[in-house]
């Protein structure tokens, strides 16, 4: 399997709380639901068929529990999301964790990075984390992720948790889909393809 990420981000990079003011208020957050202006139908398509490609979920341990508690309470039989989120097989890293409400659940402890590795070797199509933007970083550093679709939102928030805070890995990705929604969305898809060249410009004439 791939395994794939998908993000919400602002323009300055900030992945915290997109959904709702209440979704994550840690380190005193109060510019929850940033994201929830801009829907519209085309990133609802898009977005669903983005999960349609998912085999499992892979979540952090806050992700895991916010969705643990949301999505089994959503019961519009129009929304396209709720019924490949519910029945998902879920992995969620978690060092304190022992078993999860929201099933089925898989417990990740550990050696994580291992563990995934193994998840990947096997038949399908992709395991997708969504949010969960710590252990995105994490697997990200340790060469694990193979695609990242960024959703990003024409807003700029000032503060919040980054998705690529100053420290993280680095990385070499190669855009391979771009689209904008008429809410103003940009759905960008990027592959990864190792760590980062570097080169001195030396005029436009010797530019590849």
């Amino acid at each position: 399997m791939k395994l794939t990420v998908t993000e919400f981000v602002s323009l300055d990079g900030v992945s915290q709380g997109p959904g709702s003011p209440e979704e994550d208020t840690s380190g005193g957050f109060t510019q929850g639901g940033w994201l929830v202006p801009f829907l519209d139908e085309a990133f609802i398509n898009r977005a669903a068929q983005w999960l349609g490609q998912a085999e499992a979920l892979l979540l952090g341990r806050r992700t895991y529990d916010a969705f643990a508690r949301d999505w089994p309470k959503i019961t519009d039989p129009n929304d396209p999301f709720t019924e490949l989120m519910n029945s998902l097989p879920k992995y969620v890293a978690s060092h304190t964790l022992t078993t999860g409400p929201w099933k089925p659940t898989t417990v990740l402890s550990g050696d994580v990075a291992a563990q995934i590795a193994e998840l990947k070797q096997q038949p399908g199509a992709e395991l997708q984390i969504h949010g969960s933007a710590r252990l995105a970083q994490s697997l990200l550093a340790a060469g694990l992720i193979d695609a990242l679709r960024l959703v990003v939102a024409p807003v700029v928030l000032g503060h919040g948790r980054r998705l690529f805070p100053d420290g993280g890995a680095p990385a070499r990705l190669q855009l391979v889909s771009n689209q904008t929604t008429p809410g103003g969305l940009a759905l960008q898809v990027y592959e990864r393809t190792g760590l980062p060249a570097y080169a001195t410009y030396t005029g436009v004439s010797n530019l590849a």
